[in-house]
């Protein structure tokens, strides 16, 4: 179908899949092959070939574009790649998957056990049945990868990213924590030539210190020091929107090819 439709783009909503990244990945160097632009939700091609891919877009003349896959509707990569486009990044921190945060904040503030949180997050939706790709962390190794090559220029893919989970973060820790007036997040962070997922206590007047389901990211640069973006970092019409963005940008982009 990709091959034979008579179509400017692509949009590719697969399933994610971080083992070997398929369908999805096959379905966009189809549509880069023939000349088609794709917008994609899907982390799992990005996680494991984001520099073939970008390579290959660029090779056949075609644009990818990929907002949903970090912060849903919250234009985390906008943001840094348009406003922030006259400074310095120098780093990336960020609390990038609202299941896990749900239950931290759960946590933390009512003081239940992990396997309790858990479950309310499942009950809620918020979790899924199988919640591995969220609670060990990948879904927000995932977005750290795209978040290094599309922001700061770095060729990674899942397998660079230093990853641990939420699993086996006790109670007594988040009440340890809470002591000194801080709270546990699991961070992804980007700093050099570092890249990691893993739970950090972090000052609860940190701006990055939101609660419930919430995303937020923090990123330091040269001039203009510490910028931070918070928003919902998931959801099916917060998604479409992200999808409906890269559209419209696409479509400006090659209005002005036109023009030129």
């Amino acid at each position: 179908m990709i091959e034979s439709v008579e179509a400017e783009v692509v949009v590719e909503v697969t399933p994610v899949n971080i083992k070997n990244g398929e369908p999805a990945i096959s379905h966009i160097t189809k549509a880069f092959k023939t000349g088609k632009h794709v917008v994609t939700t899907n982390k799992g091609p990005l996680a494991l070939a984001m520099p073939a891919l970008t390579e290959l877009a660029e090779y056949n003349n075609v644009y990818l574009r990929f907002s949903g896959t970090v912060g849903g509707g919250t234009p985390m990569l906008e943001f840094a790649k348009r406003c922030l486009a006259g400074d310095k990044i120098l780093s990336i921190r960020g609390i990038l998957n609202g299941t896990t945060n749900y239950i931290l904040t759960e946590m933390a503030q009512n003081g239940v056990s992990f396997q309790e949180a858990l479950l309310n997050a499942q009950k809620l939706g918020y979790a899924e049945r199988e919640p591995s790709m969220d609670i060990d962390g990948f879904d927000t190794a995932c977005k750290v990868v795209i978040l290094a090559n599309w922001i700061l220029g770095k060729k990674v893919t899942l397998k660079d990213i230093d990853i641990t989970g939420i699993r086996n973060v006790p109670l007594v820790t988040l009440d340890e924590a809470a002591k000194k007036g801080n709270t546990v997040k699991l961070i992804g962070s980007i700093e050099d030539d570092k890249a990691s997922v893993k739970p950090t206590e972090i000052p609860k007047s940190n701006p990055l210190c939101v609660s419930g389901v919430l995303n937020a990211i923090t990123f330091s640069t040269e001039f203009a020091g510490e910028q931070t973006l918070v928003g919902k970092g998931a959801g099916g019409v917060e998604t479409a929107s992200a999808v409906l963005r890269d559209l419209l940008d696409i479509r400006r982009k090659l209005a002005t090819k036109l023009l030129n």
